[in-house]
């Protein structure tokens, strides 16, 4: 990790619901980890937070993922890509949400080397007329691989900029021909506890699940990434398979998929019900409608100190707005 500062976070008891953060205390607690959910609170535990984050130095891969070909023409920067500055590798692979390995911030990093990302397959199924099982790699050579430099939001109110690599999920569910009774599309996790220890605690119900509206999943700048920084997904970032979706909330990225599924109805999602009146199923990132307990107006960049205005849709409503057009995002949060 560089010496680079990353500034300190509001309270833990504002990141989950409440219920969740009782839960997570309790199990903190009983895992004698108590002190590290308390970095980030005061210039004392901020520094604290930073000592705890200089062994992860060690637990970064810097060669042992494999580079990942680009399609030749989409090297180069494509049509959604930000100018802005990315986030640094180490931050991006070591600061991570992935409650299947941990509820702080640094436990995927730590915990993550228990998955097996190969062999791996996903299952695309439901209302399609050519339902298919893809093994990942052979999903690597169907669909050529594309760059995309995305701003990533967090309803926690910190943000990223990652370069991900991956394909366009409009691809792939063009390749099963989706009914036209389909509607949504839902995605699964992997249930593994041996692989994901952390699905062991019943802090959330297990699979993790989400869904898209179907035209926001065939949304040319929704992806699946297989990779970031040119090379495969580290485990804690969701290895093998993610979704990416660029103007929503972090939380609608799931990880490590198995099973993608079209839908008539809406499919529940993991955050909406753990906490309905703070985690809506749309989740687009919108500065004007704030979480209960705390303001989404703006956020910290990792590895800023000052925080910068949230942008309507993170900056991509010339693109999506459109798709909400007579929709009450107050009610449809």
């Amino acid at each position: 990790m560089s010496d680079k500062l990353i500034p300190p976070e509001p309270p833990s008891s504002e990141h989950t619901p409440e219920r969740l953060y009782l839960r997570r205390r309790e199990f903190l607690k009983n895992a004698g980890l108590f002190t590290a959910t308390a970095a980030g609170v005061g210039g004392a535990l901020w520094a604290l937070g930073l000592k705890q984050r200089h062994p992860l130095e060690r637990l970064v891969p810097d060669g042992g993922l494999a580079e990942l070909p680009v399609a030749p023409d989409a090297g180069a920067r494509g049509p959604f890509d930000t100018d802005e500055a990315r986030t640094p590798y180490e931050d991006v692979t070591t600061y991570n949400n992935f409650y299947e390995f941990g509820l702080d911030k640094n436990d995927p990093a730590q915990h993550a080397h228990s998955l097996r990302p190969h062999p791996w397959t996903v299952r695309i199924e439901g209302a399609c007329h050519r339902p298919l099982t893809l093994d990942i790699d052979d999903l690597k050579r169907l669909f050529p691989l594309e760059q995309r430099v995305y701003r990533m939001r967090c309803v926690e109110a910190w943000s990223m900029v990652i370069p991900w690599l991956g394909l366009p999920l409009g691809k792939l569910l063009a390749r099963v021909e989706p009914t036209g009774s389909a509607k949504y599309v839902a995605f699964t996790t992997l249930l593994d506890p041996e692989q994901m220890p952390g699905q062991k605690s019943g802090v959330l119900d297990w699979p993790y699940v989400e869904g898209l509206r179907l035209d926001e999943a065939q949304h040319p700048l929704t992806l699946l990434a297989v990779g970031l920084y040119g090379k495969e997904l580290p485990n804690q970032n969701g290895a093998p398979l993610r979704l990416v979706v660029p103007w929503k909330y972090g939380f609608k990225g799931i990880k490590s998929i198995v099973r993608i599924r079209l839908t008539e109805e809406q499919p529940p999602t993991t955050w909406s019900l753990a906490g309905p009146s703070e985690y809506g199923f749309y989740a687009n990132v919108n500065p004007e409608v704030d979480h209960p307990r705390w303001s989404q107006a703006t956020e910290r960049r990792i590895g800023e100190f000052k925080r910068r205005p949230t942008l309507p849709f993170n900056g991509y409503a010339e693109q999506v707005a459109s798709l909400y057009r007579g929709l009450d995002l107050r009610k449809n949060y």
